[in-house]
């Protein structure tokens, strides 16, 4: 998702949760701090965006990872958090290079999956569009099926959490590490200086406020966002080393690593889909032509005409891996992730068709995998009562976890601690 997929980090004991009430400033503790998914309540700042209904710790409190009950380590699953902008249209690319991969996760590991809003601002859009494209990318989450018992949905900016940690980690961020990201180059030359906003340079000091809030093991990341990563990892132990240990431990936290250091989570295909009109270049929202990429609620005559039209070349036969035939490539690896099959049998199945064969086989194939998302995607958008409680319950859970690294890092940097009168 260019930078629109986030997430993930490794590196965590799977230690039991420890709790730490050293700068509990509110009287004596709740037994209820022993259940799992607690939340301090203190009179500050609403966590879900909605009329205060819920609130941030004002205190610290000294969190490994979620609060659960008492269990064995091996039990404890691996955390993973991802998320795509609500800027233009989801595509083929979002779906195969993330999301589709987010439903075998959620069976594996603790997941998070909420919608970037935030990061859909650093380049000039539109307000009228941004709550719609909101939800409507929070119900094709939910179309192409996460599942709420497992994972939890949500909308970036209703976690506050993500832009106060954000400016935190600035303080520690040299802007010589910012200056060498790739991406702000590439758009900054294409906008000019006089539109270019400040966020375009600094969208990844919130990228890895959206990593390392969640204390994640894993990110599912896109080759094109492994510099981003890396700029996490290296931001996550450059504030560990400035302010964690002994430091922390001092001013009366737990000591050791405030975060997790994120490991990239690659797919082992479909992490790069290329657009239909130029196999070297990926599928992307902001490509100006959308006949370069085949959205997710694109009708059936939509996807018949895309695939039509897309670039070939005039080789005999199909095959992978050719680097003098990108389309074939992309054409090929797109109908092996879309009909699960493994490359092989891919390979031996198409080895010795013609374009026209193909493309009646690859368009016969989206439109069957496609067409339930889209009818259940009808069926979510229409009831905006169940799609607003998906999303303000996984902004609950979220910030439950959220706030509790936010508090230690205020903690550890030396922050006085708010008491409840």
């Amino acid at each position: 998702m260019g930078r629109a997929v986030l997430s993930q980090f490794l590196i965590l004991s799977n230690s039991s949760p420890r709790i730490s009430s050293s700068l509990y400033c509110g009287g004596p503790r709740s037994k209820s701090l022993k259940k799992p998914g607690f939340m301090f309540i203190c009179p500050n700042r609403a966590v879900n965006g909605d009329n205060g209904a819920g609130f941030r710790c004002c205190c610290s409190v000294s969190l490994s990872q979620t609060a659960v009950p008492e269990t064995s380590s091996s039990s404890v699953r691996k955390r993973i958090v991802s998320g795509v902008q609500p800027t233009g249209a989801i595509h083929l690319g979002n779906y195969l290079g993330a999301i589709k991969n987010w439903i075998a996760l959620q069976n594996s590991y603790d997941t998070l999956f909420f919608i970037v809003d935030l990061h859909a601002i650093t380049l000039p859009y539109d307000t009228q569009q941004l709550s719609k494209a909101t939800r409507n990318t929070a119900a094709i989450y939910l179309a192409c099926g996460v599942d709420t018992s497992k994972a939890s949905v949500f909308v970036q900016s209703h976690v506050r959490a993500h832009v106060e940690l954000m400016w935190l980690l600035s303080s520690a961020t040299p802007i010589g590490w910012l200056n060498r990201m790739i991406q702000f180059k590439e758009k900054s030359r294409k906008a000019g200086d006089e539109n270019v906003g400040v966020a375009l340079l600094t969208y990844p000091v919130l990228m890895a406020s959206d990593i390392l809030l969640y204390q994640s093991d894993f990110v599912p990341v896109g080759e094109d966002q492994k510099q981003h990563l890396e700029l996490t990892r290296e931001l996550a132990e450059r504030v560990n080393y400035l302010y964690g240990g002994r430091k922390w431990k001092k001013l009366g936290g737990r000591g050791g690593a405030i975060f997790k250091v994120p490991e990239p989570l690659i797919p082992p295909a479909g992490a790069r889909v290329m657009s239909l009109t130029d196999g070297l270049s990926k599928m992307s929202k902001s490509a100006p032509s959308d006949q370069s990429r085949i959205n997710l609620l694109d009708p059936k005559d939509v996807i018949a005409n895309k695939i039509k039209r897309c670039k070939t070349d005039s080789f005999p036969g199909l095959e992978f891996d050719n680097p003098e035939r990108p389309e074939c490539n992309n054409l090929l690896s797109v109908y092996q992730l879309i009909s699960s099959q493994t490359k092989e049998e891919v390979a031996v199945e198409c080895q010795d068709m013609n374009w026209g064969t193909f493309k009646t086989l690859l368009t016969d194939a989206l439109v069957d995998h496609l067409h339930p998302i889209q009818v259940r995607y009808e069926e979510i958008i229409s009831d905006p009562a169940y799609l607003d409680g998906v999303l303000a319950e996984g902004a609950r859970k979220a910030a439950a976890i959220a706030d509790a690294t936010l508090n230690n890092v205020y903690q550890a940097m030396g922050f006085l601690c708010r008491k409840v009168i």
